[in-house]
């Protein structure tokens, strides 16, 4: 049988591209989101890969929701190899950090950080459950931002949920290693998604002039090759480490 792949935030963007990236790897892929709309696209492109797509309706920020979530998902294929937290949420308004509000921070910290964490807990008891399923590389891939080492001072409570995923994927690294399951953080940096729509005109002449050494913005696609490439195991004595796709903008510079 084929491995399968659970990605969330599945129906546009990095989701998406991370499906059809997982698909031409070899992955039968489950894709969840809070919303329909999209994800026929998505299935078009996994399957034109040439495998199976499910989908699942889901909000990885309801946490009572999750145990249906990972049923369905364990159901779909017979098992999962991959965990793929792509689901995010960005501020509704950026503003300086002095007027972040308390349900701006709850929103960010619940989705980004509170539900990856439970979410990649109930996937992960299932995959050292006795009797479960290895049919390939297993691994945990998380989605969390430059902006969790990279200050923004208008979207404080992003930076801080981010910073919350890094961590939370070396958690679950110390954890399951002895279970032979890596995970990695992949970090993106200036990424041209529905998310980031409102800042490209902002942002197109910085990057034409160098703030990022790649001078163009990543693509959702330059993510989603990332994860499929580790997924896959081509880095299989890495667990737990940080992998910034950002035309190298972390990089020191003086």
């Amino acid at each position: 049988m084929r491995p399968a792949a659970l990605v969330t935030g599945a129906r546009r963007g990095i989701g998406r591209a991370t499906c059809v990236a997982l698909a031409e790897k070899g992955f039968d892929v489950v894709g969840a989101d809070i919303s329909e709309e999209g994800a026929a696209q998505t299935r078009a492109g996994v399957e034109a890969a040439g495998r199976a797509f499910a989908f699942v309706r889901a909000d990885i920020g309801d946490v009572a929701a999750h145990a249906a979530l990972v049923d369905a998902a364990w159901g779909a294929f017979g098992g999962l190899e991959c965990l793929a937290n792509v689901a995010g949420v960005q501020v509704a308004t950026r503003q300086d950090m002095l007027e972040t509000t308390p349900e701006s921070w709850d929103r960010l910290l619940d989705v980004n950080a509170r539900g990856t964490f439970f979410l990649s807990q109930a996937v992960a008891k299932r995959m050292i459950a006795p009797g479960a399923p290895v049919r390939g590389h297993r691994s945990l891939a998380f989605v969390s931002s430059v902006n969790a080492v990279m200050a923004s001072l208008n979207r404080a409570e992003y930076c801080v949920s981010k910073a919350g995923v890094t961590m939370i994927a070396r958690l679950f690294a110390m954890r399951l290693a002895e279970h032979g399951i890596n995970t990695y953080d992949i970090q993106p940096g200036m990424i041209r998604t529905d998310m980031t729509k409102e800042v490209w005109d902002r942002y197109a002449a910085q990057i034409e002039g160098g703030l990022v050494p790649i001078r163009r913005w990543g693509e959702a696609e330059d993510i989603g090759r990332a994860i499929a490439t580790l997924a896959a195991g081509a880095m299989p004595y890495s667990t737990g480490h940080s992998f910034p796709v950002d035309g190298g903008l972390l990089m020191p510079r003086f």
